[in-house]
């Protein structure tokens, strides 16, 4: 028996390295394409690219708040959970403030920098996706994760499809609609975030 929980333990303890190293690397990325995307997003005047951005931070925030909790309780992981939903829901509302202030002062923006941007980002994050994808069911923790980064595969396309509709149409309207739908995109994540996290402190609260 005691064999058996020093096994078990092992594998416990395996797995958190493997979520840490993981956890620390998607950081890393998000972090630097954070500081990229924001910079294109400001010069080429984009909103789809700095809502894209925005997103970029909000998940380099959440993975710091994954590394803090990983060896922590249920409790500690629904709660980082909590805190996660709530970046990414200032965000997505930083980002509707943004559309809102283009839609008000229109201006065609650089579909060069947004495309060639969007198209880093995507690889970006699908290499993130894919480091991710062996621990979405590990528990609320690393499912919150990777949940952000699903939804950064979508935002980054959504940044190609603008940038191919403004040079299409010539006018910021397609950059505005598409960065609007976005930050409604990272909205709807945050709310799917906060109430499985708000589930599972409802079934630690009543475990015996």
């Amino acid at each position: 028996m005691d064999d058996c929980c020093e096994d078990a333990a092992c594998e416990v303890e395996k797995l958190r390295t493997r979520q840490i190293s993981t956890l620390r690397l998607v950081f890393g990325i998000n972090a630097v394409m954070f500081f990229a995307e924001l910079v294109a997003g400001v010069l080429a005047g984009s909103v789809s690219l700095i809502s894209d951005s925005l997103d970029m931070l909000g998940d380099a925030l959440a993975y710091g708040f994954s590394l803090y909790v990983v060896r922590r309780s249920p409790r500690w992981k629904a709660l980082s959970a909590i805190i996660k939903g709530g970046i990414m829901a200032a965000f997505g509302l930083a980002a509707l403030g943004q559309a809102a202030y283009r839609a008000w002062v229109p201006r065609p923006p650089s579909f060069e920098a947004m495309g060639l941007m969007g198209m880093a980002a995507l690889a970006a994050n699908a290499s993130c996706l894919g480091l991710l994808w062996r621990h979405r069911s590990d528990d609320i923790n690393m499912h919150s994760v990777w949940v952000c980064s699903r939804n950064d595969i979508v935002a980054n396309l959504s940044v190609i499809v603008a940038a191919a509709s403004v040079w299409l149409w010539r006018s910021g309207w397609p950059d505005i609609a598409i960065g609007a739908a976005l930050a409604v995109f990272i909205l709807r994540s945050s709310v799917l975030v906060l109430r499985r996290a708000w589930s599972e402190l409802g079934a630690l609260a009543v475990a015996p």
